[in-house]
């Protein structure tokens, strides 16, 4: 047996192997994903009632603030923070205002 042969014998079980592997991986995501998609009938038709609670203006500002802070940080440094944060904290106030006023589809 040559050099060469035994490297293309060696490799091909190494790639069956790894193809192998791949599969089984794919298997269970599959399975995975199908167990948990699956629901009972109940879940379709259940119906919650909850008392109105009115949104908070404070913390949707506080969080969009902060998200755009991170968000303009990661971006483009202390500069692209501030902008961030005044990007974010006047989007925190545009979703608080939008609850405010959809909160009586149902």
């Amino acid at each position: 047996m040559s050099v060469e042969q035994y490297f293309l014998i060696n490799g091909g079980m190494k790639m069956v192997q790894v193809v192998k592997k791949k599969n089984i991986i794919a298997m269970f995501l599959a399975l995975l994903f199908v167990v948990l998609t699956i629901a009972p009938d109940g879940f379709a038709q259940r119906r919650r009632y909850r008392h109105y609670h009115r949104p908070s203006k404070t913390k949707h500002i506080a969080v969009g603030t902060a998200i755009g802070a991170v968000g303009g940080a990661l971006i483009g440094g202390k500069k692209g923070a501030l902008i961030g944060a005044g990007a974010g904290a006047g989007t925190g106030y545009l979703v608080y205002r939008h609850k405010k006023r959809h909160h009586r589809r149902y």
